[in-house]
């Protein structure tokens, strides 16, 4: 299995697109068109691939997030690489609609899903969409209070530089969080899951979207996605401090926090 952190620079850097090793400027086009297929089954694909627990590792993730829902001037929020508006409209909720997120994603076929779950929902007058690479966000420094990103992070192609910007438009005491599919480490879940995710979740790929071959490249990029503790040394490489994970459903996914001091 390939390395996250044998990328180099240059003419020959590499990146990794699921088990494969393809130039790293190529992993964007091909990570884009993996969700161009999915971004009108978006969330059945989360249903598919955790088995409905998404909804709860999402819940716990703004919940530990805990956006304030009592400053007079708005908490602001940027949501990368989250097309659909799940976790924006969690957010929103969350703070009694005082928060102001924006929604900021590579893929203009999933904030085009955003956009239209959005209209007409309680959450729509504090969320925007906003179309953006994670590696060169168009935002201004010190912008936000905090970062979030769930089930994104992993498709990144420069995982370091994504971090540097994340760091850069945090205002100084803003928070950076992370909700990512991470390393099972239970005797016989692991077991379970391995073969559950190479063998469950293309085939019924195949049968909700007739093409298992996007779900095969999003399981294999978990494989690929950095353990809690490397992470974590590459978020504090970014600037970030007071680190901190935890882990849901034996590892199956973990969050991850810093924050910018």
């Amino acid at each position: 299995m390939a390395n996250p952190e044998s990328e180099t620079s240059g003419p020959e850097a590499a990146a990794t697109f699921g088990f494969r090793r393809v130039g790293i400027d190529e992993k964007q086009s091909l990570v884009d068109d993996v969700f161009h297929q999915v971004a009108r089954r978006y969330d059945v694909m989360n249903d598919v691939m955790s088995g409905g627990m998404h909804r709860i590792w999402k819940d716990a993730f703004v919940g530990w997030l805990s956006p304030p829902s009592h400053k007079r001037a708005r908490y602001k929020v940027v949501d990368v690489a989250g097309g659909t508006g799940d976790i924006a409209a969690r957010i929103a909720r969350r703070s009694d609609f005082k928060a102001r997120v924006t929604v900021c994603d590579i893929n203009p076929s999933m904030l085009e899903a955003g956009r239209e779950r959005a209209v007409g929902r309680d959450y729509e007058h504090c969320v925007d969409f906003v179309e953006g690479n994670a590696e060169e966000l168009p935002f201004e420094d010190n912008r936000f209070d905090a970062y979030t990103i769930a089930f994104g992070l992993r498709n990144v192609p420069r995982l370091d530089k994504a971090l540097s910007e994340a760091f850069r438009v945090l205002r100084p005491g803003g928070r950076f969080l992370c909700l990512e599919f991470s390393t099972v480490d239970i005797a016989g879940l692991d077991r379970f899951y391995e073969l559950y995710s190479f063998k469950v979740i293309p085939a019924m790929g195949r049968a909700i979207a007739g093409d298992g071959e996007p779900y095969r490249y999003l399981v294999e990029s978990i494989r690929q996605f950095p353990a809690p503790e490397r992470l974590k040394r590459h978020m504090a490489d970014a600037g970030f401090g007071h680190l901190d994970v935890r882990l849901l459903s034996g590892g199956i996914a973990a969050m991850h926090s810093g924050w910018k001091l």
